[in-house]
């Protein structure tokens, strides 16, 4: 399966990359994003992040900001 026939998948452990809203950003390179849970602190070290963007989260890690358009299920 290639590019849109599956979702965004780690390479090293093949955990799904979970889509989540940035709600504001913390000192530090992190950022509170809503779960299902309710709000959670992830790492947005790593992408440039913004209120509001929709970030692709592994490991509480944001990998990447999607982008407009876009559709991960």
């Amino acid at each position: 399966m290639t590019g849109e026939d599956r979702p965004e998948i780690c390479v090293t452990c093949s955990d799904v990359a979970l889509p989540r809203r940035v709600n504001r950003l913390l000192p530090d390179g992190l950022a509170m994003v809503d779960t299902e849970s309710g709000p959670e602190e992830i790492s947005v070290a790593l992408v440039d992040a913004r209120p509001g963007d929709i970030v692709l989260v592994h490991a509480k890690e944001a990998i990447a900001v999607q982008l407009e358009g876009e559709a991960h299920e």
